[in-house]
């Protein structure tokens, strides 16, 4: 999602500020503010974040990398206090100052780790429910290049689980992109270091949507606590 001129708009009348007053929180002229919500000039990089942490740009405009075979994992507590930026609840005790991040960013930056904290993992079903008119090209892109389409497509399955219905399109056409590109080999959900004992006990227990996906994993969506 790009940071167009009627997202710009839309951001600036939700604070309730004028033109001028957007344009002051920006850092630039009214007329400068004003072609960029009309669309005769583009929303700079350089302002994006910005516009998310002054005017509540939805964080869908920040930059994402260019698509790369290796992907470098976010630090499970930036992973947290990003969420809390993001409004997630379940982390809201870390304060909402945190660097903002684009949310398919943030979905990669946790499938990447062999192993991570379950309370970051439950809540990433809630970005692609919250977030869900992302930049779903470049995430499912990405996935695929780390073989991780797996994990992401069994979280877009508990996404909707959750029953929000604006989400629904998205990630239906999410799941039919993914399931193009479907891995055999069996995974985890972020939990590599599982034992075997435990592996074998949660392929007798996971849900026909696990077992589809090859993921050796018992997460539904009725198991988390904003559901």
């Amino acid at each position: 999602m790009s940071a167009d001129a009627g997202g710009l708009k839309a951001a600036r009348l939700n604070t309730g500020w004028s033109q001028q007053e957007a344009a002051s929180r920006l850092g630039v002229s009214q007329p400068y503010y004003s072609q960029m919500e009309r669309g005769d000039r583009p929303l700079p990089a350089h302002l994006v974040s910005r516009a998310v942490r002054k005017l509540h740009l939805a964080p869908t405009v920040l930059p994402i990398p260019p698509l790369a075979t290796q992907f470098a994992p976010v630090a499970p507590d930036e992973l947290a206090s990003a969420l809390a930026r993001l409004g997630y609840e379940g982390f809201a005790h870390l304060g909402k100052y945190a660097k903002a991040y684009n949310p398919a960013y943030l979905v990669v930056g946790a499938l990447v780790h062999p192993d991570l904290e379950v309370r970051i993992v439950e809540a990433l079903p809630w970005i692609l429910s919250t977030f869900h008119d992302l930049d779903w090209v470049w995430l499912i892109a990405q996935c695929r290049l780390i073989n991780g389409q797996n994990r992401l497509a069994y979280l877009v399955t508990v996404a909707r689980q959750l029953g929000n219905a604006a989400a629904g399109v998205n990630l239906k056409n999410a799941l039919v992109h993914l399931e193009q590109s479907r891995l055999a080999s069996e995974g985890t959900l972020c939990r590599e270091s599982m034992p075997q004992a435990e592996r074998d006990w949660v392929r007798r227990h996971r849900s026909p949507e696990a077992a589809h996906w090859s993921m050796l994993t018992t997460l539904t969506a009725d198991q988390l606590s904003y559901a």
